[in-house]
């Protein structure tokens, strides 16, 4: 069934809150645009003159995509070498969606999508609806075809398992720029001690490598033990830059909402570091050097001025 100018424009208007769904239930950019596509797809051969609310059969749609996808993620995830983390999204991608709330922001950071991980793909659906855009329970329960009750215990026991007692601190680009030129002078200055000032002391640090780069079989846990790691991969050797494939540039930016350290060979992103700042310092370093999971980033980094780097060369 073709779809006329009015049907295209109705499903083109939603296809910014669509992606932005997509990416916080899948924590994959380009698993989000693949939903997304497949719900275009679905709504071609549709009986639309039925459809009375677009918006709620598209979103219903695209949840129950986002559900089979989960469940098959689930399973690559099991033999996914190393850890896994999110992709990283640049602060002016449109596919993180609306930033206009705390609880918008936060359901973005690399920090809480990974947090999810621990959630059901019901829970997940339920959480992010809800906590990220708004949705009322009676909304949420239609899409999921649940009893609204159901829907709001499913709420409850998501939002207990994503609790948290840290306090994240809200940055723009300057803020961000400032906490990640601190960050480098600390880890490229060799001493331990500075990079301990700088995080909490239950710090983590997280790399996910996807088994094409070499990263952290495990994560590593508090302030001495981190600050050690990073002192030792922010050490220039010819190891690393033959394994990275030159010498990097280091610029500082907003990734998902927090700041970050990308590094970059030539006019290809090799590696992202976020940094969760809380009001106790760095609570979590998550590393994203898996090429397969910087590509978006990598297009994405020409098309914006992202000014000049902090080091020209490392």
């Amino acid at each position: 069934m073709l779809v006329d100018t009015h049907e295209l424009e109705v499903f083109e208007n939603a296809r910014p809150r669509l992606e932005a769904i997509a990416y916080r239930l899948l924590g994959s950019a380009s698993d989000a645009e693949d939903a997304v596509q497949d719900t275009f797809l679905r709504w071609q051969v549709a009986d639309r003159e039925f459809i009375e609310t677009p918006e709620a059969w598209l979103t219903k749609v695209l949840t129950n995509i986002c559900l089979n996808r989960l469940t098959s993620a689930r399973a690559r995830r099991e033999t996914y070498v190393g850890q896994w983390l999110p992709e990283p999204v640049f602060a002016s991608d449109r596919i993180l969606g609306p930033a206009d709330t705390v609880e918008q922001r936060e359901s973005v950071s690399i920090a809480m999508l990974t947090l999810m991980e621990r959630l059901s793909a019901k829970e997940r659906v339920v959480y992010v609806l809800r906590e990220a855009f708004g949705y009322s329970h009676g909304e949420i329960a239609e899409v999921l075809d649940l009893s609204e009750s159901n829907c709001q215990q499913i709420y409850r026991r998501a939002k207990q398992r994503m609790a948290t007692d840290r306090t994240r601190v809200t940055v723009d680009e300057a803020a961000a720029r400032k906490i990640v030129e601190e960050f480098l002078a600390a880890a490229l200055s060799g001493n331990t001690d500075s990079l301990v000032r700088l995080l909490a002391d239950d710090t983590i640090s997280v790399g996910d490598g996807g088994g094409v780069v070499v990263s952290l079989p495990q994560p590593i846990t508090g302030a001495l033990r981190v600050a050690r790691f990073l002192r030792r991969l922010f050490e220039p050797t010819a190891a690393k830059w033959e394994t990275i494939g030159g010498r990097a540039a280091l610029f500082a930016d907003v990734v998902n909402g927090v700041p970050a350290v990308v590094i970059v060979v030539g006019d290809r992103i090799v590696g992202v570091i976020t940094l969760e700042v809380t009001t106790d310092g760095i609570a979590a370093v998550h590393t994203q050097a898996n090429p397969a999971k910087l590509e978006r980033a990598t297009r994405h980094w020409a098309t914006f001025d992202h000014g000049d780097p902090l080091v020209e060369e490392w």
